[in-house]
């Protein structure tokens, strides 16, 4: 039985998902969920109720860090779990720190009191930490260090692009550029329409490796 993935497009926790299932080659149906409008099926199956959300028969997995290591344990041809651990140090602290001042600065009326501005700054002294780190990648090849953390890397950016532009990072630039031009990223970004019971099965699109 194919598994079933829970996505929403736009969402990075399920690009992440999506981009490690496609290098892992692994098959899902792919279930486009709506957020203002989540189907009952999709509801019952996720305890936290967010996307993404993997059903493999009686397992279910509903963290997108933990569907990527369920995808590439599976397959792993590109090596993406041959790292060091320093990598799953960044993956930790983007996840954490980074990603809670990428909200702040994002959906700052959500955070009463708190100033975006100043969390602005907390998230561009990571990333310029990270990019005195990278060189084509995080290490020398593409990890999962990379294809975690390059989604919300996205996100921020296109918070106040030329902002952004303008920061002196001469190596994550180029590495988020070269991630948003690869046909891996347009291969894990194409539309669906939202799912509902009774649709025909829709697969994810196949593994891309460039």
């Amino acid at each position: 039985m194919t598994p079933v993935l829970y996505s929403f497009r736009r969402c990075p926790y399920a690009m992440r998902a999506r981009l490690a299932l496609a290098s892992a080659g692994q098959s899902v149906e792919l279930r486009e969920v709506v957020l203002r409008d989540k189907a009952p099926e999709f509801l019952a199956a996720s305890p936290s109720k967010t996307v993404p959300c993997l059903v493999d028969g009686e397992t279910v997995i509903d963290e997108s860090l933990d569907i990527m290591i369920w995808a590439l344990k599976r397959a792993d041809p590109e090596g993406w779990l041959t790292m060091p651990d320093e990598g799953w140090r960044w993956i930790e602290r983007a996840d954490g720190p980074f990603k809670d001042a990428l909200d702040r600065t994002k959906y700052a009326t959500r955070y009463p009191g708190v100033d975006p501005a100043q969390q602005r700054q907390i998230a561009a002294d990571f990333l310029a930490e990270l990019d005195a780190t990278i060189g084509t990648w995080i290490f020398r090849d593409a990890t999962i260090a990379d294809y975690a953390i390059l989604p919300f890397v996205r996100q921020f950016a296109f918070i106040d692009k030329p902002w952004f532009d303008d920061q002196p990072w001469p190596n994550l630039k180029p590495w988020l550029e070269r991630f948003l031009a690869s046909e891996r990223f347009a291969g894990i970004m194409q539309k669906y329409p939202k799912w509902a019971k009774g649709d025909a099965p829709a697969r994810a699109p196949a593994a891309c490796r460039s």
